[in-house]
């Protein structure tokens, strides 16, 4: 089996983001060739300029769309979202401006991975403020979820709607 292309497809069809750990347990590849093929992987993608890049997002890795194509695919699909990260924008969206520190200590420390993913998707924007960060939704997240408006009082609005239809 080429290890390269195992990891690729262990990337690809990965619902969450995945450790080095968890591809060569789940695919039998020793976890150096693991990180090898990821390495690998990155650096192909950026020199040919590809739509798709392999994000490290703390210690963990995600095949996804660079956030400058996303605009071509949305009468297409969606991009996934674990839960998690779903309720971590929400919050943001919901109390914009938020503070990071007061975010951490309202979902926990897994937030800190949460903003990451996010501002990699483009859907948050991290201004520094003192020690922490203040976090605000972008044009990105309104566009994306069809909400019409970038005013934060419309988009709690927005939410407040949605969340009574589910």
């Amino acid at each position: 089996m080429n290890a390269k292309a195992a990891v690729e497809a262990a990337l690809f069809s990965a619902a969450e983001d995945l450790r080095i750990s968890d591809i060569a347990e789940k695919t039998g590849i020793p976890e150096e060739e693991v990180r090898t093929a990821i390495l690998d992987l990155r650096r192909e993608y950026d020199e040919r300029d590809s739509a798709i890049m392999i994000a490290k997002i703390g210690g963990e890795y995600r095949m996804m769309l660079r956030t400058e194509y996303a605009e071509c695919t949305g009468s297409f699909s969606r991009a996934e979202m674990a839960p998690g990260v779903m309720r971590t924008l929400s919050t943001i969206a919901y109390n914009q401006p938020v503070m990071q520190s007061d975010l951490v200590r309202t979902r926990g420390p897994r937030a800190y991975e949460d903003v990451s993913t996010l501002i990699e998707m483009g859907f948050v924007s991290a201004r520094k403020s003192g020690q922490t960060k203040e976090l605000t939704t972008t044009n990105r997240f309104a566009e994306y979820f069809g909400i019409g408006s970038t005013r934060k009082e419309d988009i709690r609005k927005w939410i407040e709607r949605n969340s009574k239809a589910s």
